[in-house]
């Protein structure tokens, strides 16, 4: 399965990026690259997906499809050593083609936008 990272291309605070601050995420694509909910429906296991930021801890989590919605969201769950009621959710927006140089919106948890490039899937 791929593994696609995106990294901050602009937001608050990061107005012309920023390389450090990414999400990885392991996915299946369809062959026009989008992400693929049929493999996620089919497959028994997690997709993982980590988010890396400086100056705390990556999150590790996983990606949902909510079928409702047809939305994909990452749960990222509590750090070592953090409480935490419920694990929290970024929301992909306008998840297009995940290919080098294309782009997507990320909501943060806390209700901030992002845009994020990607740059990688390998």
């Amino acid at each position: 399965m791929p593994m696609v990272t995106l990294v901050v291309a602009a937001g608050p605070g990061f107005p012309q990026g920023s390389p450090n601050h990414r999400y990885e995420i392991a996915v299946a694509l369809t062959p026009g690259g989008h992400l693929d909910v049929e493999a996620w429906l089919a497959d028994p296991k997690p997709w993982h997906a980590r988010r890396i930021w400086p100056g705390g801890p990556a999150r590790d989590g996983d990606m949902l499809f909510d079928p409702d919605t047809e939305s994909w969201s990452i749960r990222l769950f509590p750090a070592p050593g953090e409480a935490a009621d419920a694990p929290l959710h970024a929301t992909i927006r306008n998840a297009g083609q995940l290919r080098p140089g294309e782009y997507v919106t990320i909501r943060e948890p806390d209700g901030t936008e992002f845009s994020y490039r990607v740059v990688s899937v390998a």
